[in-house]
């Protein structure tokens, strides 16, 4: 694979061949992690804009990550105008190159520039490289919301997002 740097990152609909290659591996990855797949509502429509975002990453044309946004009804770090990641995930063959960490950037900067003024986002126990990436990027523990809410091994996070002059 390509230099980090030839990195791309496009915004597709939610029903785009790559996005939906790459949902199929993530869901995959939940059954093998979890028993199951994520069962989360999504209707594709919270993934355009202005009310939300869905991100492919390629290196050399390869469609290698994904990420998304999209508005939350979540009330975190004293404002309701925020958004929720959803949908992160890179293939294993580039994991460990910074793929990830700048989907998460990407994904903070678009939302911001939505409107949001915070990031929150529900990860689980058996995904500790997301964890690790959250909490190394400046996200905390919230209480718990979302489809998981109550689920024993879901834990949910959440930054105050810079704001922009």
């Amino acid at each position: 694979m390509s230099r980090l740097a030839d990195l791309e990152i496009h915004r597709v609909d939610y029903g785009h061949p790559d996005a939906a290659l790459l949902i199929e591996e993530v869901q995959a990855e939940y059954v093998v992690r979890y028993g199951s797949r994520d069962e989360t509502p999504l209707d594709p429509l919270m993934f355009e804009p202005p009310d939300g975002s869905f991100y492919v990453a390629y290196l050399d044309g390869v469609p290698v990550a994904t990420g998304a946004w999209r508005r939350s009804t979540v009330r975190a770090f004293g404002t309701s105008r925020t958004a929720e990641i959803k949908r992160m995930y890179v293939v294993p063959a580039a994991r460990g190159r910074r793929v990830a960490r700048r989907m998460l950037a990407h994904l903070e900067a678009d939302a911001a520039a939505h409107g949001a003024e915070a990031i929150v986002l529900e990860s689980g126990l058996r995904q500790p490289e997301a964890i690790e990436l959250y909490e190394s990027s400046g996200y905390t523990s919230i209480p718990s919301f979302g489809y998981y809410q109550y689920a024993r091994l879901s834990r949910c996070y959440g930054r105050r997002l810079p704001t922009t002059t």
